[in-house]
């Protein structure tokens, strides 16, 4: 224990993004687990958006906007002069904080901060740097979570770890204290409030909650335990937080308050700050009676001459009950880890250097290849969606997911399959987790006709209620049960599936359905992503259907299904040259619109045209099952030359450099002279009322766009398109991690981690061990979901070294495009935990 703190002050954090001073007010950096919840570490240091406990809570507090919001401060003695400063770690007031009908516009508004701030950030490592003139230190808030490839268990701690780090900028021996303040707010996760006579919304539910001093590791381990025996235990708000810190040095002295005085006229605050500021030590008075007691926690210790010191905390929390869209409790799988938040520490404390190191080492390894910044911006700081209320793991370990959040609730239930078809994150980087929504797909939302809900109910122990299928949700889950299978190379898994998954391709050919007349093109009433129902054929669900025939027809070869395998191959080959044939107009896919009275073709121009269609229109993810077919490394699904046209079409007609000039009637997620892709554009004449969205502009799909091009070599033109979006999510007027659409961290957003694969052309089969890259050369960073480490091709592709640096994988075939696939002599076994962690694979010139 004693050792991690000196070992981690030698380890310097990466930096990917800067933001100077004008660029931190809607930073929000989520600091918490896989399914566990988080609070955000603010752009200029504040602690903020407190979703610890089961549900979302964008600027909530845990009290009212005030002084006594949970805050960090310090204590600076400086002898030769004197003086006694305090102030709240947190960097200057923005603009747009200074009005309010009460003169409380913002929380700690009265408290005396730092004069400069900035933030640098490599998620999951975020930094804080503050200084002020007038102070004779400098901090830097060093806040993250472990975040290790494979390894959920370890990305799914309920912990936010800060460190403060503080230099003496004097030549002077410094007495400096850092002491973190916060009101037990068990029972109090926003969801209930009164409002008071000057209009506020003054949070409720905590009774007389209560505060215990404890020690543990032999009394390196310090904090304070809270918790309430006063709220029901099967409240979804019930459950325990601690803040704790842990002592490296005879240097460092420990004090704490466990509640303050009573806070009329916000005495509270008052107490507790005179008793800080006057030598940096705390003294308590015992616990006193009130329903949320402030409780603080300080560390004071010295620091030398131009010398720096580390004062650790950790806030850590347990909250059982998850409900989320269930009438009643389905749990939390962390919660099945730990016994309360304390436990937390005493089985986390120990091993985060190690969780630490294996951050850093997955990390680097992403900083030192050769993707460009803007790609390993997208894709790691959208990686926030997974610790985010959108995404949590029931107490059996199934993952689940809203689509995304909104300020205080859930936004679109039920693990909606025509959204989290696009993300790629979960599969490449947590396998074992991805495995189980194919799991809640095809066995609880499957009924025997091989129907799938698109939504699926909880608790999973009760039998669905049949609610509606999604033509692309349904066929795009068939292509990640294909991609999950190749990835992680279990049989079994696709074995003990393949019944159900033959069901659910098949419910395509039923009557009225989508392929009625089983020719390979889907003109059946087809619902969608774009909340409608296509009337028609149309490439959106067309490609994803060309790319469950295709996948359907691999795994039917592999399981000896060779009628099935014969039908999917018969259908995609006819469907494949009918959507090249005719939904191609020479620069793009486009909808023949199907009138759902007759049954019959319609022109565009036919007053009864249903509305909310696509028509004639360019959509922007028109070519969504193309991308998943390349990221599951099934080939193209039309022509290829088509394609490529199709990608330079979109970028033709869809982008626009500013929106200053574009009406909009819908969402504005593209503002004044922001540039994107439009959802949609019609250069050959637009429906009067086309599907809703088609004139707003969301990252899922135009990362799924811009995929596309890079997977065509329009590398320069997919680059424009995600640097536009990363531009827009500048810490100023959006926070760089949370791209919303419906609801803030939302799922599509993930589509992000598919650039890194288009940009690497990275293929792994764990069934043929085969192991492939593109035709680019330099350093890769590559993950299969089981395992991860680098590839250096070199620059003449002669030579490619192959490292492992986490899991195990194993290697048979290795590829380069443009090269033969290359064979090898043996079965290579590459693992982090046995002495053959490198190969290298020679080319012929």
């Amino acid at each position: 224990m004693h050792s991690y703190l000196t070992q981690n002050l030698s380890q310097p954090w990466p930096i990917l993004k800067h933001y100077d001073q004008d660029h931190l007010y809607n930073i929000a950096l989520p600091l918490g687990g896989i399914g566990t919840g988080t609070v955000s570490l603010g752009g200029r240091g504040e602690l903020r958006d407190w979703e610890i406990g089961n549900k979302p809570a964008k600027k909530y507090s845990t009290v009212t906007i005030g002084n006594d919001a949970p805050f960090f401060s310090v204590f600076v003695n400086q002898p030769s002069t004197s003086s006694k400063i305090t102030k709240v770690l947190i960097g200057p007031v923005h603009p747009t904080e200074y009005l309010h009908y009460e003169g409380r516009a913002c929380n700690h508004h009265g408290l005396p901060r730092f004069r400069q701030a900035s933030f640098d950030a490599a998620y999951p490592f975020g930094v804080v740097n503050l200084s002020d003139s007038n102070m004779p230190i400098e901090v830097r808030i060093k806040g993250f979570n472990p975040f290790i490839p494979t390894d959920a268990e370890s990305s799914g701690i309920p912990i936010a770890v800060l460190y403060y780090e503080v230099t003496n900028l004097t030549n002077e021996i410094l007495d400096v204290s850092i002491c973190g303040s916060m009101r037990n707010f068990v029972g109090q996760d926003g969801s209930k409030y009164f409002i008071a006579g000057n209009g506020d919304y003054v949070p409720i539910g905590a009774k007389n909650n209560t505060n215990v001093y404890r020690e543990d590791f032999s009394g390196q381990l310090k904090g304070i335990y809270m918790n309430s025996t006063n709220i029901d235990p099967n409240d979804p708000a019930w459950g325990t937080i601690a803040l704790t810190t842990l002592v490296d040095s005879p240097n460092a002295i420990v004090t704490y308050r466990l509640s303050s005085i009573s806070n009329a006229w916000y005495h509270a605050l008052l107490d507790f700050w005179d008793d800080f500021s006057t030598d940096g030590t705390l003294h308590d008075k015992g616990q006193l009676i009130d329903d949320n007691p402030m409780a603080s926690l300080a560390v004071k210790k010295q620091i030398q001459p131009s010398g720096v010191e580390l004062f650790p905390f950790f806030i850590t929390w347990n909250f059982p009950n998850r409900m989320a869209w269930s009438p009643t409790i389905v749990g939390n799988y962390y919660s099945t880890l730990y016994k309360d938040a304390w436990d937390v520490c005493i089985q986390t404390l120990p091993h985060l250097a190690d969780l630490e190191m294996n951050t850093l080492d997955f990390i680097n390894l992403i900083l030192a290849s050769d993707y460009p910044g803007v790609l390993k911006e997208a894709a790691l700081f959208n990686l926030t969606t997974l610790r985010s209320q959108t995404v949590f793991r029931i107490a059996d370990g199934h993952l689940m997911a809203w689509e995304g959040v909104f300020d205080i609730f859930g936004s679109c239930l039920g693990s909606c399959t025509h959204v989290w078809n696009y993300e790629q994150a979960i599969a490449f980087l947590f396998g074992n987790l991805a495995k189980t929504m194919r799991d809640v797909e095809f066995n609880y939302a499957t009924f025997d006709d091989g129907a799938m809900n698109f939504r699926v109910q909880l608790p999973l122990t009760k039998p669905q209620v049949r609610t509606g299928t999604a033509a692309d949700g349904q066929m795009g889950c068939i292509m990640k049960m294909y991609r999950d299978w190749q990835l992680s190379g279990d049989d079994d898994f696709l074995k003990k599936n393949w019944q159900q998954i033959k069901k659910v391709l098949a419910f395509a050919w039923q009557p009225n359905s989508w392929d009625t007349d089983q020719d390979g093109v889907e003109e059946g009433a087809q619902p969608n992503t774009m909340d409608v129902t296509y009337y028609g054929p149309n490439p959106q669900c067309n490609f994803w259907y060309l790319g469950a025939l295709r996948a359907a027809y691999v795994m039917a070869s592999y399981i000896g299904d060779e009628d099935f395998a014969n039908k999917c191959g018969y259908l995609f080959m006819h469907g494949s040259t009918w959507v090249d044939n005719n939904l191609f107009n020479g620069e793009y896919y486009e909808q023949k619109i199907i009138d759902p009275e007759t049954g019959q073709f319609m022109s565009n121009d036919d007053s009864n045209v249903p509305d909310y269609q696509l028509g004639k229109g360019c959509l922007v993810d028109q070519l969504v099952g193309q991308m998943m077919s390349h990221v599951c490394n099934l080939g193209y699904l039309a022509s290829s030359t088509n394609i490529a046209m199709t990608c330079r079409s979109i970028l033709k007609y869809n982008y626009l450099d500013t929106f200053n000039e574009h009406f909009n009637n819908m969402r504005s997620f593209v503002i004044g002279d922001e540039s994107g892709l439009l959802m949609a554009s019609w250069p050959r004449g637009r429906l009067q009322f086309p599907f809703p969205y088609f004139s707003e502009a969301m990252t899922g799909f135009e990362y799924t766009a811009a995929c596309n091009m890079i997977y065509e070599n329009q590398t320069q033109e997919g680059l424009k398109c995600i640097q536009s979006i990363r531009n827009r999510f500048d810490g100023l007027k959006r926070n760089p991690f949370s791209e919303p659409e419906c609801g803030h961290h939302y799922g599509r957003s993930m589509t992000s981690w598919a650039t890194l694969l288009a940009w690497s052309g990275f293929h792994y089969s764990a069934v043929t061990r085969t192991m492939e890259f593109g035709d680019k050369t330099g350093v890769f960073f590559w993950s299969n979901g089981y395992s991860w480490g680098s590839c250096w091709i070199v620059k003449d592709k002669t030579k490619a070294h192959l490292t492992v640096v986490y899991g195990t994988v194993e290697i048979e075939f290795f590829g380069i495009k443009g090269k033969p696939m290359k064979k090898l002599l043996e079965r290579v076994i590459l693992s982090s935990t046995s002495d053959l962690k490198t190969l290298t694979i020679e080319f012929d010139d």
